[in-house]
């Protein structure tokens, strides 16, 4: 009887074999019931029922399996399944990640394959996954990010929101671009989400601080490995409360985190605002009232130059209408004796300081300009263009290098004027406030009043003596510039020297006053300067006298007629006679010079009336 039964079951299975066999010929799957008859004892039926596989047959990933008579006598060996003929998209991604190239398989991570189950985005379900692996020392689930993941969280970050859950690159932990844009990138795009953190109670200051900051300028425009990332601060993975006395921002922490970059920083050079906004005046006052003191300073001084520059351009053209007829009518003016004879108003130490100051100008605000307005596409073209923002660092560097020479050198020509030269009378005030000085002075005032009362039609158009007031004020302001401009340059050129002796937020304030500083002065020169000296309808289109230092007679006495009369009454006008000097050569290099100086600035000029009209001035 027993025999009898073995037989029976010997036959049942070669004919369900045969059966399989005959299905699996005909394209067919094996039904999985055959399979599970051998197969129970390695998984539950249940549970691969109840998985996301478990409505696939068993050969639709064991396809090699076609013949289950050959396959039960072990002529048919089992092949690795092969995944990437469903899962295509996960396999592409797996294949270029760091996981592939180190030889994880699927499997090895997805080792429950007979029963697994769709995880529903909940991502402890991933950490779990990659905590096999990775963070066997808990630093992750130890830091904000994993025990809110763990508390059931499912905004805050998991392994797989900053690695990907597949295509994970390989990062080398280096200096290298890939690398230093992950520590930055993979914050961003949460912190930057304003409902995800508003839900969570998070503030995005901190994004719009970093961005607005050297750093986030610099990874805007597409230079991160030049700077520091979110996780050069609050590390990766161990991301801990300012509070916590383990986190790398905690106050006992702060100094050696800052020294990863600043090796030379100090305690005070941690007290810089990391995130501190310049808006808010309840948390940073310092901040606020610097902002609030260059705002004012920047607008009142457009306000006033421009509408001084407006007014004059009508007047001007106006003027220059009256002219025409009166040309027109032959009784324009009558005939002067040596009308074109030429003077001297600058001699070449003045012309060479003139050049000096193009130079540099142009290039601090051609490599200062795209960090100002980072957020212009034109920025990063002009960043790209120097090779990088460290090229573009090296070069303003320079500029401000050659602003100290010329500033240097106009302090020592100040003070020879005041104390030492035999050819101007009077004791050193005289000599401050006299006709010969560009400093601010009474006559000033009357000036300014006949300008204005030109403007309106009232009055002659006044002359002046050697400086008129707007010269007097491009000079004045070279020296204010070089105390805002240039002390606060310094400050952030050298940081880890400032911050041995300043605080911390001392860099904040010095990068407001720089930023708008800058904005004041490349703004000013290519408006309100280039109107002054070359737009004018009495110049238009250049003033080519800063270059070869001559201005004709009918000219001089047309515009500084009262420093004509000074000199008759002295005696010393025929001292300052001189031939044309100039040659072709000479006229053709330095006017292409001045040329190409005034094309570029007028070009920057509209790149930041563009960048204020797209709201990226910043």
């Amino acid at each position: 009887m027993f025999l009898y039964g073995k037989h029976l079951l010997v036959l049942l299975v070669m004919l369900v074999s045969f059966s399989a066999s005959a299905f699996a010929e005909q394209g067919m799957a094996i039904d999985p019931a055959t399979c599970l008859g051998c197969h129970s004892n390695k998984f539950s039926v249940h549970d691969f029922a109840a998985s996301v596989h478990g409505k696939n047959a068993c050969t639709s990933c064991h396809v090699d399996i076609t013949d289950l008579l050959k396959h039960m006598k072990g002529q048919i060996k089992v092949q690795k399944v092969q995944c990437e003929r469903c899962h295509k998209k996960q396999t592409a991604e797996h294949y270029a990640s760091v996981h592939a190239e180190k030889g994880v398989t699927c499997a090895q991570c997805h080792t429950d394959v007979h029963t697994h189950t769709y995880w529903k985005n909940d991502k402890r379900v991933a950490v779990a996954k990659c905590v096999q692996c990775h963070d066997k020392e808990a630093v992750y689930q130890k830091s904000v990010h994993g025990k809110a993941v763990a508390a059931g969280n499912m905004d805050s970050a998991a392994c797989h929101d900053c690695h990907n859950l597949h295509a994970i690159d390989k990062l080398t932990g280096g200096n290298d671009h890939k690398s230093r844009e992950f520590h930055t990138k993979v914050c961003m795009k949460c912190h930057s989400d304003q409902k995800m953190m508003a839900r969570n109670k998070v503030t995005t200051v901190a994004v719009k601080s970093y961005m607005e900051s050297y750093h986030g300028k610099n990874y805007r425009l597409g230079f991160p490995e030049k700077v520091a990332g979110c996780a050069d601060c609050h590390t990766a993975h161990s991301v801990l409360p300012k509070s916590d006395p383990a986190s790398s921002v905690n106050p006992a922490n702060l100094t050696k985190t800052c020294q990863q970059c600043h090796s030379s920083a100090t305690a005070l050079f941690t007290k810089f605002y990391a995130h501190g906004e310049m808006t808010d005046r309840e948390k940073y006052p310092i901040m606020f009232y610097t902002f609030v003191a260059m705002t004012g300073l920047l607008l009142s001084t457009f306000a006033v130059f421009w509408i001084h520059t407006l007014l004059w351009m009508f007047r001007g053209f106006v003027e220059n209408r009256e002219k025409a007829v009166l040309l027109a009518a032959g009784t324009h003016h009558h005939v002067m004796p040596d009308a074109h004879k030429q003077y001297r108003r600058f001699n070449r130490i003045h012309i060479f300081m003139h050049i000096l100051v193009i130079t540099s100008f142009l290039l601090l605000s051609l490599t200062g300009l795209p960090l100002k307005f980072n957020t212009q596409h034109w920025a990063e073209v002009l960043m790209n263009l120097y090779g990088g923002s460290a090229n573009a660092g090296f070069l303003h560097r320079i500029g401000a290098g050659i602003t100290f020479v010329y500033f240097g050198m106009a302090l020592a020509m100040s003070i020879n004027f005041l104390f030492i030269r035999k050819d101007i009378k009077g004791n050193p005030i005289q000599r401050l406030f006299g006709p010969d000085s560009l400093c601010f002075n009474l006559r000033d005032i009357v000036d300014v009043y006949r300008m204005v009362r030109w403007f309106f039609f009232k009055g002659q158009k006044p002359t002046f003596e050697r400086w008129t007031y707007w010269e007097k004020f491009d000079f004045v302001a070279v020296f204010w510039g070089m105390f805002a401009i240039g002390g606060s340059g310094l400050m952030l050129w050298f940081p880890e020297l400032f911050g041995m002796f300043l605080p911390g937020w001392a860099f904040n304030v010095a990068t407001i006053v720089h930023s708008d500083e800058a904005l004041l002065a490349t703004g000013f020169i290519f408006s309100v300067h280039f109107f002054n000296t070359h737009g004018r309808p009495e110049k238009f289109p250049m003033d080519f006298v800063i270059f070869n230092g001559q201005i004709g007679k009918e000219e001089m006495l047309e515009e500084r007629g009262d420093q004509w009369k000074r000199y008759e009454e002295e005696g010393i006008t025929e001292k300052f006679a001189c031939k044309h000097t100039s040659g072709v050569v000479y006229d053709f290099l330095v006017k292409g010079f001045g040329f190409t100086a005034l094309t570029i600035g007028i070009g920057l000029l509209m790149l930041m009336i563009l960048a204020f009209m797209s709201g990226g001035g910043h």
